[in-house]
């Protein structure tokens, strides 16, 4: 499913019973990896990853546990959790912490070593409960601080992120872009950084 399939909005209830998968950034930024944002149902479902070519899944929800999953190839899915709360309680630290880790996962090889479950180097998903505000918050915070020749503003990247997950202006949840811009203020300090090290 993609944000704009239906017609009139699904409520999130009705919603979070779909797997929805969204691609956020193109190959040509990334190499030759994509960069998906979704919900739990995507993120359980070896078929559709499969189908996307996604090999890795990054859960921001603090409350969702998911278990490993091998894909149709026998390949498993590299599960990255980093647990932020829907709404006010995150720090800007763990916040930053989960777009380091993000860009750490589009940037990592993937050795083969027979200690380590089979996989292969692919696309990548970010997906909490619905894909809605932790996600869309963390993507929007990466694209702006990595990518900043296509996304010269916070608001840029949420705009966006925003359009390709048919999200509305209350999402994410305020307390997520506030965190975010509370962020964006130290950008000189932080953007060099996922250049540097």
């Amino acid at each position: 499913m993609t944000a704009h399939d239906h017609a009139t909005p699904l409520s999130e209830k009705h919603e979070d019973t779909l797997p929805v998968l969204i691609e956020v950034l193109g190959g040509d930024a990334l190499g030759l990896r994509k960069l998906f944002i979704g919900n739990r149902v995507a993120a359980d479902n070896a078929n559709l990853l499969s189908a996307n070519g996604i090999t890795s899944t990054m859960n921001l929800a603090v409350n969702i546990e998911l278990l490993p999953l091998a894909l149709p190839d026998g390949s498993v899915v590299r599960r990255t959790h980093i647990g932020l709360i829907d709404g006010p309680g995150n720090l800007p630290q763990h916040v930053l912490g989960a777009v380091f880790t993000l860009h750490g996962i589009l940037g990592q090889a993937s050795p083969g070593k027979t200690s380590y479950p089979p996989h292969r180097q692919g696309n990548v998903l970010v997906h909490c409960r619905g894909g809605r505000s932790r996600s869309a918050g963390v993507v929007a915070l990466y694209l702006h601080l990595v990518h900043g020749e296509a996304f010269p503003s916070l608001d840029a990247a949420l705009a966006h992120v925003r359009k390709a997950r048919g999200l509305g202006p209350t999402h994410p949840l305020p307390d997520m872009v506030g965190l975010a811009r509370r962020i964006v203020a130290h950008r000189e300090t932080i953007a060099p950084l996922f250049g540097a090290l």
